[in-house]
């Protein structure tokens, strides 16, 4: 507030210059006008006279301090002003001067450097000179060169027209000053918000760890925070105005927006990981003007993953051996009683054949157990030919309805329309729909139904074939759990049959989905192969 005030004080004092010495000076050296004057002598006086007062105006400007003082010298000069105007008048005719209309523009001055009121002050001080100049013209009681005009009313008249001049003048004038401060005020007080917004902004970007820069249109950066300056060890200056492939090349095979992307970048002799989120930078309109990106030195996180992954490796080789230990714990116990009682030779012979069948029913058990975990473990080489995915379910479900079907009282239904040809193995992908098939045939052994159905999405570009049970269906405890190897909550069964159901899909770039409301409420699985991918798929009607 107090160097506004200061500028406009010194642009009167400036304004003033300018007017004394165009409008004065011009009259005094062209001589316009200047037969009239009573004394001219006098009227040089009086120009020397305001160039003095600016020169002390402009001295006093400088020891002013404060707001109060500052409003008073406004109105000393104004008023100094207005009576200076009024000797003008007089020496230069009074009623036939031409200099009348130098009050309007103390009056807008008034508007300019103080307020509304001050207008209405000078307005109204400006009327009581003028008048009472011209009232004293016209009684005679000074002495004036102007010619007499001959009646009153033209006298007054006069007088009336320049004070509603002055008037209307201080009325606009005070209410275009008024808006013009309200709005210099909301502007400094937006200005103030702005700027606080900006260093909040910039002290927010520069104290987050994380790197974060800017960059227009042309992908040329604008912005490095401190985090980025040393994640890569380069300066804003290093980096100004160079594009984001310049000091990001792994950014070529990325397009905006990025998600999230994985590069490696080059710190002197040392390459470390970078992670990226790349997204468009907008304005206050929504328009686009450039990009935002933020990043992270992966070095130690992926210090973290690997260690965590080697820890999981051997929690899940720990659990894994667990579980092979207690499945192939079983049957060797049974088969060593059995031998145990045969080697003794104690039992009859129709009670030892009845041991041997346990034997051998133990040693088919443990060789199953081995066989399906090979599968599970050992890599499998996919021998990819086109096939039929509908011809391929439907052999499976033959096999289920053979499979005491009748005993359990389940109902196999199948919609399986055209022909979806995929290119994968079909012995592996058969072996996925088998176990998947075996395990809702066991999920609803007491009776119920099993629906298997295909059908392709187009929107994702994938097949998916369902399996839906009304059987026993899985608790939220278990769903999570499924999957693991050697996990199972039948009496029978290894538990591996959903894991190769798993690895098998995922080897053929698909996945398995599960769905259950809870036990007694049937299970969904499905699976979701990709039809473009790893197996390019097509339809055929029939």
């Amino acid at each position: 507030m107090h160097s506004d005030l200061v500028k406009r004080v010194s642009a009167l004092i400036n304004i003033r210059i300018i007017v004394v010495t165009i409008l004065l000076g011009s009259f005094y050296i062209f001589e316009i006008g200047y037969d009239r004057l009573a004394h001219p002598a006098s009227f040089s006086y009086f120009i020397a006279f305001l160039y003095f007062l600016t020169i002390v105006y402009a001295l006093a400007l400088r020891r002013i301090r404060t707001n109060r003082r500052f409003v008073i010298f406004a109105y000393t000069q104004i008023v100094i002003d207005i009576a200076a105007e009024t000797a003008l008048i007089y020496m230069t005719g009074g009623i036939d001067s031409m200099f009348a209309f130098l009050f309007p523009l103390s009056i807008l001055s008034a508007g300019i450097v103080l307020n509304r009121r001050a207008c209405y002050i000078f307005a109204t001080l400006s009327s009581i000179l003028y008048g009472l100049l011209l009232d004293l013209q016209f009684y005679s009681i000074i002495e004036s060169s102007a010619a007499i005009i001959s009646t009153e009313k033209d006298y007054f008249y006069n007088i009336f027209a320049h004070i509603t001049a002055f008037y209307l003048v201080g009325y606009l004038s005070g209410y275009l000053s008024e808006k013009l401060h309200r709005a210099t005020e909301s502007l400094k007080e937006r200005e103030t918000v702005l700027s606080d917004l900006k260093a909040f902004s910039k002290y927010v970007i520069e104290s987050m760890p994380s790197g974060i820069f800017t960059t227009d249109l042309n992908r040329r950066i604008i912005s490095f925070n401190t985090a980025a300056q040393e994640i890569t060890k380069l300066s804003h200056t290093d980096v100004a105005g160079k594009t984001l492939e310049d000091i990001f090349p792994f950014l070529i095979k990325f397009h905006e927006p990025l998600e999230r992307g994985e590069g490696e970048l080059q710190r002197g002799n040392e390459t470390f990981p970078v992670g990226m989120r790349l997204s468009k930078l907008k304005d206050g309109s929504g328009k686009p003007i450039g990009l935002i990106g933020v990043f992270q030195d992966l070095t130690e996180l992926k210090a973290m993953e690997a260690e965590v992954k080697r820890k999981e490796k051997w929690a899940f080789i720990g659990e894994l051996s667990a579980s092979i230990a207690h499945e192939l714990r079983n049957p060797l116990a049974s088969l060593k009683a059995s031998v145990e009682m045969l080697l003794e030779k104690k039992v009859s012979g129709r009670h030892a054949d009845h041991l041997m069948k346990i034997a051998l029913s133990e040693m088919d058990r443990l060789n199953g157990i081995i066989t399906d975990f090979l599968l599970y473990a050992r890599p499998q080489e996919l021998n990819k030919k086109p096939f039929d995915l509908n011809e391929s379910l439907k052999n499976v479900i033959t096999l289920l309805r053979s499979s005491e079907t009748d005993e359990k009282d389940v109902t196999i239904s199948a919609n399986l329309n055209g022909g979806i040809i995929i290119t994968g193995d079909s012995k592996q992908m058969q072996q996925v729909f088998w176990n998947l098939g075996l395990n809702a045939l066991n999920a609803v052994s007491g009776g119920g139904n099993i629906e298997i159905f295909t059908g392709k999405n187009d929107s994702t570009n994938n097949v998916e074939i369902t399996f839906r049970d009304s059987g026993t269906g899985i608790s939220k405890d278990d769903i999570d759990r499924i999957f693991y190897p050697f996990f199972t909550t039948k009496e029978k069964g290894t538990g591996l049959g959903l894991s190769i159901a798993r690895k098998i899909t995922e080897e053929h770039g698909g996945e398995i989905m599960v769905e259950s409301g809870g036990i007694g409420k049937g299970t969904t699985f499905r699976v979701i192969l990709p039809l473009n991918g790893a197996g390019h798929a097509y339809c055929e009607t029939p």
